[in-house]
């Protein structure tokens, strides 16, 4: 069965840092794409950062670009998504997904498989 499950989300200051993570399996990881989208309550799902499937390459959208970091441990059927300087934009349920094939952009609909989301809330 395929899964993407995602963890590290939670309740952090303006200013401070989390780092997420999502492990799947059920397919070889090294074989997609991954990407980090987020949703915030009545926005549109907006797209983060992307990694190639051999982890060369990767992608940021303008809001998050110096801020957040994506790495990938093919190994260990793991995404990371390093996230410093946490502002409360940045509040919304955050999902990883897979993409077949070596590189992809940042819009959703280029995706495949999707995991549940982790909520991660930025207040003080």
């Amino acid at each position: 069965q395929l899964q993407l499950v995602e963890s590290g989300g939670g309740l952090v200051r303006p200013g401070g840092s989390l780092r997420l993570s999502c492990v799947v399996s059920g397919f070889t990881l090294k074989d997609y794409a991954m990407g980090w989208f987020r949703q915030a309550p009545g926005k549109e799902r907006e797209g983060l950062a992307s990694i190639s499937s051999d982890g060369g390459t990767t992608n940021y959208a303008d809001s998050v670009q110096g801020r957040f970091t994506i790495a990938r441990d093919n190994a260990k059927n793991a995404v990371y998504l390093q996230m410093n300087n946490l502002k409360p934009e940045d509040t919304a349920v955050y999902y990883c997904a897979a993409s077949y094939g070596w590189t992809s952009n940042l819009g959703f609909w280029e995706y495949d498989y999707w995991g549940q989301g982790t909520q991660v809330t930025v207040a003080s």
